[in-house]
C-alpha cells in the first residue's frame, strides 16, 4: 500500500533515536517523516513552523466567525448606552 508523504525528508525511528536534533537540523528547519517500517508514523515539526501552523488556524478561524456575524443582523447603540 502506498501512502502519501507531505514533506521532502523522511528519517527513519532508528536515525530519530541515534541523533533527534541531527535528524532536524538535516532538514534545514522543515518537517521531517518519520518511518516506522518504510511507512510514515508520525512528523517531527520544528517549532518555528508548528507556531506558524497555530497562527494560520487562528486565522481560518477568525475568518469563519467574521463570514458568521456577517450575516447577523446588528443593533445601534450610543456611547451613553455602552
Amino acid at each position: 500500500m502506498t501512502q502519501l508523504i507531505l514533506t521532502n525528508h523522511i528519517a527513519s525511528i532508528s536515525e530519530l533515536k541515534a541523533s533527534p536534533m541531527g535528524t532536524l537540523n538535516s532538514a534545514g528547519g522543515e518537517t521531517v517523516a518519520i518511518l516506522n517500517r518504510n511507512q510514515p508514523a508520525f512528523y517531527a515539526v520544528p517549532a518555528e513552523v508548528y507556531e506558524r501552523l497555530m497562527e494560520e488556524l487562528e486565522n481560518v478561524e477568525i475568518s469563519r466567525m467574521v463570514r458568521e456575524r456577517a450575516s447577523q443582523k446588528s443593533v445601534k447603540v450610543t456611547l451613553d448606552e455602552l
